[in-house]
């Protein structure tokens, strides 16, 4: 009977092709742009305050919902930048991950049978994760060449609507979502009585435009749901800690299944990552803005040599190309194709992932594959080479 109840709440979704294609590009020794992890290190700072908690024994559990030090140092990191006035004993939890994070934060609030819209394209866990809660995902067209839709937005509105989610930087499109977007989104909320799970895990990968925090509109604060995390701003995807600001009703409810989910993130990792955000000053952050932009430029420029379209991103570090003018296969077998080296046109194959998984229909994204520029200026230098081959 188990077996049967999971496969009926897990249909509709499979496993996740970002992570499957990180095992095809290590099998053909293909350079991997397709999952977002760096290839270069963390700060040595992060490196060195582990090791002197692992040395000091902080080696035991933390506190459920986060290390007393790390919720400080969150707290003030949303006051530094944002002007937010967080509790951190009430109104911060500490997860593993911000995967982990959406799902705790999801399951905490949403109910069988409730609806959650969904920006698309979308990261590919958000579907899955409206679905283990029993609700439906109601998929809403993004178009990054124009305002959001507000109008669209609100006719997909029902009686049975519970929520939104919301990612900005956004991941696969690099969208940035602007103040008067912002508010507009904010009003259907407050209209609607809806809650917001906003993900912000890239919000200090930007390139244009101001990182506005869905929370800081007026009306939102205690309706919002604010995730977010250092794998990306410190390069440690491996360590996996995130965060969640909720206020204090929701967190309790959030803390509850995180820690029947996972008891716990790293200890001795929350420690290193507290002094991280305690130390490390603006120009760290200006610095990590100015290198991505950097990658950014070298990876757009090849694949617009190469013969792919694709707009330079507003924020966070993929590029999601259109490859129609080089190949008629569909999304899956071009990715693949790509990463096999092209079958002899490239001298080394490059990974990416199919647009379609970052749409309910996979129709809508055939055309479609992502590449993360996540990487050493030199690895992207690399695949800019074999990728322009296929001009040639």
């Amino acid at each position: 009977m188990t077996t049967v109840r999971t496969a009926r709440r897990t249909h509709g979704f499979t496993e996740s092709v970002i992570r499957e294609m990180t095992r095809v590009a290590n099998e053909h020794g293909a350079i991997n742009l397709a999952q977002g992890f760096p290839d270069f290190p963390c700060p040595d700072v992060l490196k060195e305050a582990a090791c002197a908690a692992i040395r000091a024994d902080v080696n035991q559990y933390a506190v459920t919902w986060g290390s007393p030090r790390l919720r400080r140092a969150i707290a003030a990191s949303y006051a530094r930048w944002y002007g937010m006035e967080v509790d951190e004993a009430r109104e911060v939890t500490v997860t593993c991950g911000a995967t982990e994070a959406m799902a705790s934060a999801l399951m905490a609030v949403i109910n069988p049978g409730d609806e959650v819209l969904i920006f698309e394209p979308f990261y590919e866990n958000y579907g899955p994760d409206a679905i283990l809660c029993g609700a439906v995902p109601v998929w809403i067209p993004l178009d990054t060449d124009r305002p959001l839709d507000l109008d669209r937005l609100e006719a997909a509105v029902t009686t049975r609507t519970r929520a939104i989610v919301l990612n900005t930087p956004n991941n696969p499109t690099g969208q940035v979502f602007k103040r008067a977007e912002l508010e507009g989104l904010a009003q259907l909320c407050q209209r609607h009585d809806l809650i917001a799970f906003t993900d912000e895990i890239y919000e200090h990968i930007l390139y244009e435009g101001t990182h506005i925090p869905l929370a800081t509109i007026p009306g939102m604060r205690e309706r919002t749901v604010t995730i977010s995390g250092a794998s990306k701003t410190f390069s440690i995807t491996g360590w996996r800690i995130g965060t969640i600001v909720a206020p204090e009703d929701l967190t309790l409810a959030i803390r509850k299944v995180h820690d029947f989910l996972t008891v716990g993130a790293p200890a001795p990792l929350q420690e290193a990552c507290a002094v991280a955000m305690e130390t490390l000053g603006d120009d760290y952050y200006a610095g990590l803005a100015t290198a991505y932009g950097e990658r950014r430029e070298v990876l757009v420029s090849a694949l617009l040599s190469a013969g792919f379209r694709c707009e330079p991103p507003a924020g966070a570090y993929y590029v999601l190309a259109d490859f129609s003018a080089i190949s008629d296969l569909d999304d899956d077998a071009f990715a693949r194709w790509l990463t096999r080296g092209a079958d002899g046109r490239m001298e080394r194959g490059v990974a990416s992932v199919p647009g379609s998984s970052f749409f309910h229909d996979p129709v809508l994204g055939r055309r479609l594959v992502r590449f993360a520029f996540c990487k050493q200026t030199d690895t992207l230098r690399e695949a800019g080479e074999q990728l322009r081959q296929l001009a040639g």
